[in-house]
C-alpha cells in the first residue's frame, strides 16, 4: 500500500466517530425493540391478572353473602309467621302447637347457622377488599411507570436521531479526506474486528487487542512509512 495515503492522520478520529455511531444505533435498536417497555408490560399484565382474580373472589363472596341475606330474611319471616300462629289463638290442638314450636326452633337454628356463615363471609370480604385495594395500587403504579418509560423512550429516540444525523454528516465530510484504499482497509477491518479497525499505540501496547508489542516490532513500526499494523490483531496502528 502507498506510503502517502491521505487520511492516515485522521483514522482514529474516524474510528471514534464510528464507535459513537455504533453505540447510538445499538441504543436506538434496544429502545425500538422495547425491551424495557416489554418487561414492564409483562409485569403490568401479571398485576392486572392478579387484580382480576381477587375481584372474581370478591364477587363470589358478595353473591354468596346476598344469597345468605335473602335466606336469612326468608327464615326470619317464616319464623315470625309461625310464632304468630302460636299466640294468636288460631291453633288450639296441642300436638299442632307442639309441631309449630319445633318448626320455629328449627327455623331459628337454620337462621343462626346462616348468620354464622354470613359473618365468616363478611370477614372474607374485608380481607378481599384489602387485597383488591393493594392490587389496584400496584396496577396503577405500573401503569404510571410504563407511561413514564414510553415518554422517556420517545424523548431519547428523538435525541438519538439528532445525534446520529450530526455524526453521519461529520463522517461523510471526514471520509472525503481518505484515500479509497485506506478507507477500504479500515472498513474491512471494522467488519472483522467487531467495529474496531484502527487503534492507538500507547506505551507499546495496542489499544485494540491490548497486547504489548515486542521491542523489535516497535522499532520496525517506527521506521515504517505508511500504514502500520498490529502484529497480533492486524488492526491499523497509530502512535499517540
Amino acid at each position: 500500500m502507498s506510503t502517502a495515503l491521505k487520511g492516515l492522520d485522521h483514522v482514529l478520529q474516524l474510528q471514534e466517530l464510528d464507535l459513537s455511531v455504533d453505540r447510538l444505533r445499538n441504543r436506538r435498536e434496544a429502545l425500538e425493540a422495547g425491551q424495557e417497555v416489554r418487561a414492564f408490560r409483562q409485569q403490568l399484565e401479571q398485576a392486572e391478572t392478579r387484580l382480576g382474580d381477587v375481584r372474581l373472589e370478591l364477587d363470589a363472596v358478595e353473591r354468596e353473602s346476598r344469597r345468605l341475606e335473602g335466606d336469612i330474611d326468608s327464615l326470619t319471616r317464616k319464623a315470625k309467621a309461625e310464632e304468630g300462629r302460636l299466640y294468636d289463638g288460631s291453633v288450639a290442638n296441642p300436638k299442632e302447637l307442639e309441631a309449630i314450636q319445633h318448626e320455629v326452633a328449627s327455623l331459628r337454628g337454620r337462621r343462626s347457622r346462616l348468620e354464622d356463615n354470613l359473618l365468616e363471609l363478611m370477614e372474607q370480604k374485608e380481607t378481599l377488599d384489602g387485597r383488591v385495594s393493594s392490587a389496584q395500587s400496584e396496577v396503577q403504579e405500573l401503569r404510571d411507570r410504563l407511561t413514564g418509560i414510553l415518554g422517556e423512550s420517545s424523548t431519547e429516540l428523538e435525541d438519538i436521531g439528532r445525534s446520529l444525523a450530526t455524526r453521519t454528516s461529520e463522517r461523510e465530510l471526514l471520509v472525503t479526506e481518505f484515500d479509497p484504499e485506506l478507507l477500504e482497509l479500515y472498513e474491512d477491518l471494522r467488519r472483522q474486528k467487531k467495529g474496531v479497525g484502527a487503534a492507538a499505540l500507547v506505551d507499546g501496547v495496542c489499544q485494540g487487542c491490548h497486547q504489548k508489542l515486542s521491542a523489535m516490532e516497535l522499532d520496525h513500526l517506527k521506521r515504517t512509512e505508511g500504514v502500520m499494523r498490529c502484529e497480533y490483531c492486524r488492526r491499523i496502528l497509530i502512535f499517540t
